[in-house]
């Protein structure tokens, strides 16, 4: 059984064939789907898949890159939300200083509040931190996020900042880009990191791994990101399919679907 421990099929790119996707996704062995919000508005999409289907699980919070929308009423509104009985982490939280100069007064506000309230809730975080290695790691610690554990969605720096993630109980989230020829970096952190400390993931539609780069991704294309780590591990793709489902219902807290 495959656990896709961080999805987006709320994005209007399934908008054409969700349904049916979704079908031959179950069919295929995908046995649990984590589909993570970015907006307050894919909060609402991201609940409402997860209602209408008893495998697919939801993660409520604000991208870095949505902060500016976000305001006390819409921490409130989040807090309740993370009582629904499908909601098993708060993400995708964090800091991303890509596409602009970093606006660190926002982005870091908010982060911080969402790492307060996944406190709260006594709920799993899942990271998402581009560009702002150690903005990210030093909030982290203060906040002492090791607490409420989760994962680092789509890990992208090396092996010394994962050694830092992995003290710190967190899982590392694997998918699409450990295919990609210039990953060099990335496999040599899967060559150091236990599989016990790993997830797939495949952040769909994006990151499509290797032979379907560029094309919408989706759970099916698992199967290749279980073959790279099988290869870079030296374990064959059972064994990683097996451990990585073991690893999800950990960090979830999905204990019944053993």
């Amino acid at each position: 059984m495959i656990f896709d421990t961080h999805a987006h099929y709320d994005d209007e790119a399934f908008d054409e064939d969700r349904e049916a996707l979704l079908d031959s996704i179950k069919e295929a062995g995908v046995a649990a789907v984590m589909n993570v919000a970015a907006s307050l508005e894919s909060c609402r999409t991201t609940l409402r898949l997860a209602e209408g289907r008893e495998w697919i699980y939801g993660a409520v919070g604000v991208h870095p890159s949505e902060t500016e929308t976000l305001s006390e009423e819409g921490m409130a509104w989040l807090k309740v939300q993370c009582s629904h009985r499908k909601v098993k982490a708060v993400g995708e939280i964090g800091l991303d200083y890509y596409w602009k100069e970093p606006e660190t007064g926002i982005q870091k506000k908010w982060f911080v509040g969402q790492l307060d309230l996944a406190r709260e809730a006594g709920l799993p975080v899942i990271i998402h931190s581009r560009d702002a290695a150690r903005d990210t790691l030093d909030i982290m610690k203060e906040e002492k996020a090791g607490d409420m554990g989760g994962v680092i969605h789509c890990f992208s720096y090396g092996k010394e900042m994962a050694r830092e993630y992995l003290n710190m109980g967190f899982y590392l989230g694997i998918g699409g880009v450990v295919t990609f020829h210039n990953a060099r970096k990335l496999r040599e952190v899967v060559e150091y990191a236990p599989l016990e400390s790993m997830v797939l993931e495949t952040d769909c539609p994006y990151l499509a791994p290797v032979p379907n780069r560029g094309k919408r991704n989706s759970s099916l294309n698992l199967t290749y990101v279980a073959d790279a780590i099988s290869q870079i591990k030296g374990v064959d793709r059972d064994t990683v399919i097996r451990v990585t489902w073991e690893n999800g219902l950990k960090l979830y807290g999905l204990q019944e679907l053993r």
